[in-house]
């Protein structure tokens, strides 16, 4: 089969490697039909040393169960799945509380022997990890129904664990497709004033549409000033940071209202932050975030996207197939592609 590595940064290549196995009987082996390329997948673009095995890269999809182990009992072979970026089992402690992401025998689909960026995927504690849609499902709804293995309850991650709720102030930090994402939940758990802060207009469009009522397209302290000339100088009462950067760090501590809540998805890309007086202690501000927990959210969000209350696809904007895919991570990390379907 096909599938995706990456073998230094910058290098990605789609090459022959062998076909997934069944390697427990609580695994499901499934042929992907959807997957895309992550923001988070342009950190190893620009970074990785060289890697002459190659990484496999991917961590969501959608698929077809083609086969299953012994012990599957909540998926049949042939039933379409969303598969999260994570696998969990779910049944042990962290699970039962919906922090699937650190399930005790869970892992990370991106960078292990098993990857979504190809045309099979082996899915391990398969009845833990892939939930199933409905047969018949319409075609045109899979491309909205791939962003709940990851972007779309990423960004409603950030909400949820911000506290996002009527009558709030939220303001989004990126117009990426995860900060879109926070700005549709956001909108979705009412929140009353969404301020969107990012500079392309194609997505800070798509921003408007998803809900944001005002955009923001100065950064660092013009940014921050600009923010509170919009909240009277109060600040948001919770900021979704969704770019991993240090200065979108900077710009959240700086426009956090007192007794408010910075919420991060963006996978931070540094481990020494403020977090003194001048930043955090002084406000009584909360920090919190990680990665989301699109296991425990999942059953919640299809419904939606199956009615038509969101459309959170509206994020992909280009289309190619698995052999391209190396065009994909090119358009997104110039920024001529905002998020990228990949059809294997």
């Amino acid at each position: 089969m096909r599938a995706t590595l990456m073998y230094s940064a910058g290098d990605v290549r789609v090459i022959d490697v062998p076909e997934p196995t069944l390697e427990a009987p609580t695994d499901a082996i499934i042929r992907v039909t959807y997957a895309c390329v992550c923001g988070s997948d342009l950190h190893p673009y620009h970074d990785l040393e060289d890697t002459p095995e190659g990484r496999r890269m991917g961590h969501e999809a959608v698929g077809v169960v083609e086969r299953i182990g012994e012990d599957v009992t909540t998926l049949r072979v042939g039933d379409t799945v969303i598969v999260p970026f994570a696998w969990s089992d779910g049944t042990c402690t962290f699970c039962r509380d919906g922090i699937t992401t650190s399930c005790i025998h869970g892992g990370f689909f991106d960078g292990a022997a098993s990857a979504t960026q190809a045309e099979k995927l082996r899915v391990p504690y398969a009845d833990g990890t892939a939930v199933a849609i409905p047969a018949g499902t319409d075609e045109a709804l899979m491309p909205s129904l791939l962003t709940l293995s990851d972007v779309y309850l990423t960004g409603y991650h950030a909400a949820i664990r911000g506290g996002v709720e009527a009558g709030k102030t939220v303001a989004v930090i990126g117009d990426g497709a995860v900060g879109l994402s926070a700005v549709l939940a956001a909108r979705q758990l009412g929140a009353e004033t969404i301020i969107l802060m990012g500079r392309h207009t194609a997505r800070t469009d798509l921003g408007r549409e998803f809900g944001a009522t005002h955009v923001v397209a100065e950064r660092g302290e013009d940014g921050v000033a600009k923010v509170l000339e919009i909240t009277g100088g109060e600040g948001a009462h919770v900021v979704l940071e969704a770019v991993g950067h240090m200065p979108a760090y900077e710009q959240a501590y700086g426009i956090v209202r007192p007794g408010g809540v910075i919420s991060r998805v963006g996978v931070p890309q540094y481990e020494d932050a403020a977090v003194g007086f001048t930043s955090l202690f002084g406000k009584n501000a909360t920090l919190t975030g990680g990665p989301a927990t699109v296991r425990a959210y999942l059953e919640g969000a299809i419904p939606q996207v199956l009615d038509g209350t969101i459309e959170p696809g509206k994020v992909f904007d280009r289309e190619l197939p698995l052999d391209d895919i190396a065009e994909g991570y090119r358009l997104m990390d110039s920024r001529e592609a905002l998020k990228v379907l990949i059809r294997p």
